[in-house]
């Protein structure tokens, strides 16, 4: 039986008392590209650990959560910390999975540095390229390591060359690895660094240094050649170029040094490889990412205002500067309660002083905005699910906070007399709705704090009450992040939901010109009621709502009692008059009518107006109208044809196109609301995970007769 206790840990949690004793690196990549398992040997190579966990034992530091362990997939944020060279490095662990690229952009948000891991068996896929494009235009400093180099299907030269031509001419390889074997007994003999020429032994199953194996530094020297010449173009001697061609020999370490300086500036990218099981390249990787990765202070900050939206002035990493820190994750634990992942910018926090809290302005996402007093409890270092008190965290780390019953993902922390905020980073918008409703009376109690509280950890949740179906919606990132929210609901909170179909907000509206007359005369002893309204009834453009006219001449019906009639019409529009859908956009002409002096009233008059716009729909055909988004989806171009066919099979109109930046398109459609109810997984197949779309109301059209005729035979058959 596999062992679910977690790999054993050693020793206490680094600590840091300087930022620049510190590095936060973000590994990124495809699902399965082993970015985990990468974390667990340099977790044990660090002597973090004394023995590896494994992915597919459920027993690895970062993949703690129980869904986690059963999927056997990434879906949190994540924080392991090692200590090379006396640097503590923060490895951030991040989904590589679609659905839950919330985490991955806090990850993004939380580092300096990202370590982009690529499968040498399966290459890159179109998002791992678009997220080095997400990376190169807010300038993080990117390295590149490939995965499972080791194993018989891996073509390590190809999988480089591919990054060269989706990543850049900066992208080139570090190290060259040596294999001995064929087919399924291939394995890893060794490394050699291509500026260094050293060669690093790992046939014993531990490193050590000794000559490279025959025709192995022929067949780099063209890679260390083009190695060289990129470094000597990043570097910041001139004088390195004229004496390269003039044939000098350069100091390797030289060299070394302004690789590492030429990757912290985001000006190259080298590429290592690694085969984690077997240990080959880990020790290389552990020695890299203090030299080649910027501490805190070698990064700007986000750009800062004050609470009340101010300007400010430099702010800077420093300890003893003002406080300035950022949840970055949000976390239930069934045991200490909500602990906050949080990323210190400035300052020093520490554990029982009172800060302030700065909501993010989401409130359209279930977020309610806050600025309140909050006091720090404990301070955590994490270690994936272990973690440990620490007396204070200075600006640069990274650390857990317990118990900040206010504090949400994307809220600042600052000093209680110097208010700040940070501008929350870009938060993808769930865009697969689904319907909720509580499996018993118990759960529905339950069921409004239990979704609020997972809206709070997750800002890539929405949580809506549709004012006209009148349905509990969960807006989601996909499937697998429905199936994550639906399993903590009940696991965690022990509230069971039934997911259904979103019903689309449909409205009906007069086709034609009616006219409608409302009688309402009841005689039952004592005051009776009477109102009579006659009324003309005609359809207008999309989106006029109701506009009422009064052309009573006479008094036939008193002017107290006008507003009545309007009052009713206006209530049964809510309602409808054939469908049970609301009726829109309709001009109504009150043109006469008959009061009593004793029996007409306010209500008397309201009924008769109801009865009348009912009266005026039995004359007329009514249209069914279905609502219009507008659709904004940026694609590739190899994909333009296959989303535009698509498209035009959901009755989507497409009303222009624009290339954009890097081979991609933005198609413009409107498209009917009943098409798309599940775009965000269709677009996610036709496109192969790198199309993106957003959506916005944009009106109400005619429904399509026989679809008309299918929701009304629907309506008839659930009353």
């Amino acid at each position: 039986m596999a062992d679910k206790s977690g790999p054993a840990t050693t020793g206490r949690a680094p600590r840091a008392d300087h930022p620049a004793q510190i590095r936060n690196v973000v590994l990124v990549g495809p699902s399965g590209a082993g970015k985990t398992t990468l974390i667990e040997a340099l977790l044990h190579a660090s002597g973090a650990t004394a023995r590896m966990g494994r992915v597919e034992e459920g027993n690895t530091v970062s993949d703690y959560d129980d869904v986690e362990v059963r999927q056997k997939r990434s879906v949190n944020l994540a924080v392991a910390p090692v200590v090379s060279a006396g640097v503590k490095v923060n490895l951030l662990d991040t989904p590589g999975y679609a659905d839950f690229v919330g985490d991955l952009r806090a990850g993004l948000r939380a580092a300096d540095a990202a370590l982009f891991v690529v499968s040498a068996i399966d290459g890159i896929d179109g998002r791992t390229r678009l997220l080095w494009e997400e990376c190169a235009a807010i300038g993080i400093p990117r390295a590149v390591a490939v995965t499972k180099i080791d194993h018989h299907r891996a073509d390590v030269d190809a999988v480089v060359e591919q990054c060269r031509e989706a990543f850049g001419e900066g992208v080139l390889p570090a190290y060259v690895p040596a294999f001995s074997g064929e087919g399924e007994n291939r394995t890893v003999r060794g490394l050699m660094g291509l500026i260094s020429g050293r060669y690093h032994d790992y046939s014993t199953g531990s490193r050590a240094e000794a000559e490279p194996p025959e025709g192995l530094a022929e067949r780099a020297a063209p890679m260390r050649d083009a190695l060289v010449e990129g470094v000597i173009q990043e570097s910041e001697d001139e004088t390195l170029m004229d004496r390269y061609m003039e044939g000098e020999e350069l100091d390797p370490a030289m060299l070394v040094a302004d690789l590492e300086a030429a990757v912290a500036r985001a000006g190259f990218y080298p590429v290592l490889p690694v085969s984690a099981l077997r240990g080959a390249g880990v020790l290389e990787l552990l020695e890299e990412l203090p030299r080649a990765t910027p501490a805190p202070p070698e990064r700007p900050l986000p750009e800062v205002t004050t609470a009340a939206g101010g300007t400010v002035g430099d702010l800077s990493c420093d300890p003893d500067g003002p406080l300035l820190a950022e949840v970055v994750k949000t976390i239930s634990d069934p045991y200490v309660g909500r602990v906050s992942l949080v990323r210190v910018f400035s300052g020093t926090l520490r554990p029982d002083s009172v800060v302030h809290v700065c909501g993010q302005g989401l409130a359209d996402r279930g977020h309610e905005d806050h600025d309140v007093d909050e006091r720090i409890g404990a301070l955590l270092a994490p270690l994936g699910k272990h973690s440990e008190p620490v007396g204070e965290v200075v600006a640069g780390d990274v650390c857990a906070v317990a118990k900040l019953t206010r504090a949400e993902t994307g809220d600042t922390l600052s000093a209680k007399e110097r208010p700040l905020r940070m501008p929350p980073w870009t938060f993808p918008e769930p865009l697969l709705p689904v319907a909720l409703q509580a499996a018993s009376r118990s759960d529905e109690d339950k069921l409004a704090q239990a979704i609020g509280r997972l809206a709070s950890e997750d800002v890539t949740l929405r949580v809506e009450v549709n004012p006209e179906t009148h349905q509990l919606v969960l807006w989601c990132m996909g499937e697998a992040h429905l199936d994550l929210a639906l399993d903590r609901l009940s696991a965690r909170y022990g509230v069971v939901v039934e997911t259904g179909e979103v019903r689309v907000p449909l409205r009906e509206t007069f086709s034609a010109r009616a006219e409608g007359m409302g009688r309402n005369v009841k005689q039952s002893g004592g005051h009776g009621e009477y109102g009579v309204c006659h009324i003309q009834v005609e359809p207008l453009p999309s989106g006029a709502g109701l506009e009422f006219v009064d052309r009573i001449v006479g008094g036939v019906v008193p002017r107290q009692f006008i507003p009545s009639v309007e009052k009713g019409i206006r209530a049964q529009m809510e309602s409808g008059v054939q469908s049970g859908y609301p009726l829109v956009d309709i001009r109504v002409t009150l043109y006469d009518g008959k009061a009593h002096s004793v029996d007409s009233s306010d209500m008397a008059f309201q009924k008769a107006g109801r009865l009348a716009l009912k009266n005026a729909a039995e004359n007329c055909r009514l249209s069914m109208l279905e609502p219009i988004d507008e659709l904004a989806v940026l694609i590739a171009d190899e994909y333009m044809g296959a989303v535009m066919s698509d498209l035009s099979a959901r009755r989507g109109r497409v009303v222009g196109t624009e290339p954009t930046a890097n081979g991609r398109t933005l198609i413009r459609a409107e498209i009917p609301q009943l098409e798309i109810t599940r775009y965000a997984i269709d677009l996610r197949s036709v496109s192969h995970g790198t199309g993106t779309f957003t959506r916005s109301y944009l009106r109400h059209d005619p429904l399509p007769a026989q679809l008309a005729e299918k929701f009304t035979q629907e309506l008839a058959g659930s009353g």
